[in-house]
């Protein structure tokens, strides 16, 4: 008798004890992502009386998005924020999203092509394993410079810095005729100041934070790209919580993953102000150069189509980015 009540008090302990999430990501807590996490947390905590709550790693300290999907796909971690090459290893067609001269200067026909082929993206996921907790906006990525273009021709012969093994971005590369120089992160400062390379590409944000504009002299007011990264969770660990709670979750997400974007476009605005007043200098390209770019699009389009990113997609962000 005594065993089957001890029996029950445990599983009552472990009824109550809750399902804890162990998220990573590499945005420190000040942040505006950093900052959206802390109060997701809180209020998932809240909406599920305790019973979910969300362990939150900041800055990297779980290693890169390389390693936290690993420690995720062996059980160390449940989730975390990933973006660009990271992202692309996990589900391919999500990276549509960041094919090069799609949607230049226009945020707005950005977000709102992201926000209509979520739900497609959102299948794939899961069907990868994962699900979505929502998108965020990371912003329009720039080129920056230690030397001046003036031109997308000029652009040929730079050496820039790459991600290594990123099939979008080594397609880019390519198809412009820049010279790729694989480089961890860390090491593109130090490389920008000894010419090892002379350009490198990131988000305004991303540049400074980064202090890229420290050692470069332009940037190229061309973007390239509109990067995403996407809040995921593993199905193994998204399971174990009641479908009940599933639901509040998700709303608080899209409250505070909403809430970022916004601010992140301010944001991104106010990062590009503080670089003009750094030194840097903006270049602009020629009317012309925009026909051009639509050819390097194609280029990279065809090098990646059904082997890294389905027709299908590219077809339906065709239509939606018009």
């Amino acid at each position: 008798m005594r065993f089957f009540l001890l029996l029950s008090l445990v599983f009552s302990l472990n009824i109550h004890a809750g399902q804890q999430v162990k998220l990573a990501v590499l945005v420190p807590e000040g942040t505006t992502w950093g900052k959206s996490l802390k109060n997701l947390t809180k209020e998932v905590e809240s909406v599920t009386g305790g019973e979910v709550s969300f362990k939150v790693y900041y800055g990297g300290v779980s290693g890169d998005e390389a390693d936290v999907l690993r420690k995720i796909r062996i059980g160390q971690l449940h989730g975390g924020i990933f973006t660009g090459k990271t992202l692309g290893e996990i589900y391919g067609d999500v990276r549509s999203m960041e094919i090069p001269f799609t949607f230049y200067g226009r945020h707005d026909k950005a977000s709102a092509t992201l926000t209509k082929l979520t739900p497609y993206f959102d299948q794939g996921l899961r069907a990868k394993g994962f699900m979505n907790l929502g998108f965020y906006e990371i912003g329009q990525v720039y080129v920056v410079t230690t030397k001046k273009v003036s031109t997308l021709n000029e652009l040929k012969g730079i050496k820039i810095w790459s991600w290594e093994g990123d099939p979008l971005v080594g397609a880019l590369l390519e198809s412009l005729q820049l010279v790729s120089v694989p480089l961890a992160l860390p090491d593109v400062l130090s490389s920008l100041s000894t010419g090892i390379i002379n350009g490198a590409y990131a988000p305004p944000l991303g540049i400074l934070a980064l202090q890229w504009h420290t050692k470069v002299k332009y940037l190229v007011d061309f973007p390239t790209a509109f990067s995403i990264g996407a809040l995921l969770i593993s199905d193994k660990a998204w399971s174990k919580i009641k479908p009940e709670h599933q639901q509040k979750i998700i709303l608080a997400s899209k409250k505070y993953v909403t809430e970022a974007n916004q601010k992140s476009v301010a944001e991104s605005e106010a990062a590009k102000i503080l670089l003009k007043k750094s030194g840097i200098e903006f270049v602009s390209f020629p009317e012309e150069d925009y026909k051009a770019a639509a050819s390097v699009r194609t280029q990279v389009i065809n090098k990646l189509k059904d082997k890294y990113i389905s027709s299908k997609i590219i077809e339906s962000l065709n239509k939606e980015a018009r």
